[in-house]
């Protein structure tokens, strides 16, 4: 089984690589193989870049190659009704992609067959998990995402994305006829925010007619790609501005998210030395309107922690520098305290923000960081409150330099914590300074005048409390952290004596790889939790201190 899925692996490959010279694209010192593991296919040097070459450029695919909103609208059996979704305002940009994936799919003349036959047909983002491994994230923040997140697809599948699909296979006779499942939106959802790329197009390529270019394409058959929404989940789903491994020759450029073939098979590597680029004029590569990689060959997803990379990727990174704990205070449980319309405006106003996204980093300078011994007095100056002060006795906190939590945060947690005989008192300071019906306080002032008024005790003992329901939620889910060390050392033991085969084995296998990319995630949200725990405590028993 094993040599026969090898055989077809290589043929589709073999496929591919002749596709894409057929169509202008140029791998200089590089190939694309698979990475062997069932972990798909990679792009991989074969040699250092001669004397005299390219500034080792190593991988060029003309622009004319990618899959994006322009080019769906451009095509001459979809085009026209993609055209008209968009306009109805049925479809945006992102969507409109993934449509033409699940038509492309379904379409055996396609142009893009070989391409779409190398990509992979499941996923281990937590959006493809089982009933059974989904468990093994319980309590957790993506535990939540996930369940959300696949009841928006679902919905959007049965009452909108299924009609479409079908109606533009009715348009080629030639294409398939099976139904459209739902496994094919999801599909195309995770194809889309695993491989599309956010490109600065040239000005001058998607609208070539304003720059007196003479190509066939006209302004008629370009359009732009307008800035979207994130999905509505708690995980920042994938980044609308520029990557910083992206970079433009152009100044004028245009930034459209699509899929470049080709490109798109690099994989991640946090610390990669592989830049993509555009070249709109053939400066580099000699291929005007080009996309062209240059070594080493692992580009870098972004600054993503474990949260985003097993949804969206469906991998984690062990000790990842760049994970992050999420915290946030209930709507409901606002709605739900005293005073809750006061407080809910002065949060309004404040533009305060009840979920706080806290990275790894930041640990680093806090009271237990690596930084801890280090004078951070230089850093006194940066408390927005040290110059705001009606009665002069609300000092500046010894401590203020090493609180790791944002001070917007904080100053929402302070409006939650106030009390009545607070709150009075913060009104009353904002009538000093000129508030009144004719004029709202600012948030500056609203928040300086509750700092004077609470200092820093009740924030800091809501955000403890904050801390410890988290904790008790992730270990009531999966147990303590020192559990999921020992689920790993048993996890390699018993990979090392498995020894099953065929098409088992690589079930199995994927369920294994899931399991085990959970116990990581998990593991590295309870260290979390702890370490911002054991600094949220430190903070509160200074402040009383301080405040007493």
């Amino acid at each position: 089984m094993a040599a026969i899925a090898a055989a077809a692996d290589e043929a589709k490959l073999e496929s591919f690589l002749q596709w894409l010279q057929a169509n202008g694209a140029d791998l200089r010192g590089c190939t694309i193989r698979s990475c062997g593991g069932g972990k798909g296919f990679g792009v991989f040097s074969t040699a250092a870049p001669e004397p005299g070459s390219t500034d080792g450029v190593v991988v060029v695919v003309p622009l004319d190659l990618a899959i994006t909103p322009m080019r769906v609208l451009q095509d001459p059996l979809v085009g026209p009704r993609c055209r008209a979704l968009l306009e109805e305002g049925r479809v945006d940009d992102r969507l409109l992609v993934m449509l033409f994936l699940m038509a492309e799919r379904r379409r055996p003349g396609s142009l893009w067959k070989p391409y779409l036959d190398m990509l992979p047909s499941t996923f281990g983002s937590s959006l493809w998990f089982s009933e059974e491994e989904l468990a093994k994230l319980e309590g957790t923040t993506l535990y939540r995402a996930t369940v959300i997140q696949r009841k928006s697809l679902q919905s959007s599948f049965d009452e909108k994305v299924k009609g479409i699909v079908e109606e533009l296979l009715h348009v080629d006779e030639s294409a398939s006829s099976p139904e459209v499942l739902f496994e094919d939106f999801l599909w195309a959802n995770s194809i889309f925010w695993t491989r599309a790329l956010n490109i600065p197009l040239p000005h001058s390529y998607v609208f070539p007619g304003s720059c007196g270019d003479q190509q066939t394409r006209t302004n008629d058959d370009v359009c732009d790609s307008s800035l979207l929404t994130h999905q509505e989940t708690d995980i920042t789903a994938k980044d609308s501005i520029a990557d910083e491994n992206s970079k433009s020759s152009n100044t004028e450029s245009i930034w459209v998210e699509g899929l470049i073939p080709g490109i798109d098979f690099c994989n991640h590597n946090v610390k990669a030395l592989a830049t993509w680029e555009v070249d709109s004029v053939g400066n580099a590569t000699g291929v005007p309107a080009s996309m062209y990689l240059m070594l080493e060959i692992y580009i870098n997803y972004g600054n993503k922690g474990n949260e985003e990379l097993l949804y969206l990727y469906g991998f984690v990174v062990d000790n990842n520098p760049d994970d992050y704990l999420m915290v946030h205070y209930p709507v409901e449980a606002l709605r739900q305290i005293q005073s809750a319309d006061i407080k809910m405006r002065l949060l309004e106003i404040q533009k305060g923000e009840l979920r706080c996204l806290l990275p790894r980093s930041l640990l680093d300078n806090g009271f237990f960081g690596i930084r801890s011994g280090e004078d951070k007095d230089d850093k006194k100056s940066i408390s927005p409150f040290s110059s705001y002060s009606w009665s002069g006795q609300r000092k500046v906190p010894s401590y203020l330099h090493k609180i790791v939590f944002p001070q917007e945060f904080l100053s929402t947690l302070r409006t939650i914590a106030m009390q009545e005989h607070e709150i009075e008192k913060v009104a009353s300071l904002l009538e000093e300074v000129g508030s009144s019906e004719d004029r709202e306080p600012s948030d500056a002032e609203i928040q300086s005048a509750v700092w004077e008024v609470c200092g820093d005790q009740g924030a800091l003992g809501l955000l403890v409390d904050l801390l410890r329901v988290k904790m008790a939620e992730l270990e009531e889910g999966t147990g303590p952290e020192a559990s999921d060390s020992q689920l790993l050392e048993q996890f390699y033991s018993l990979d090392s004596e498995d020894c099953t085969s065929g098409s088992d084995e690589n079930n199995k296998d994927k369920s294994k790889i899931n399991i085990h990319s959970c116990i990581i995630y998990r593991r590295g949200q309870k260290q979390l939790t702890r370490l911002f725990l054991r600094e949220a405590e430190y903070l509160l028993e200074l402040s009383g201190k301080e405040q007493t």
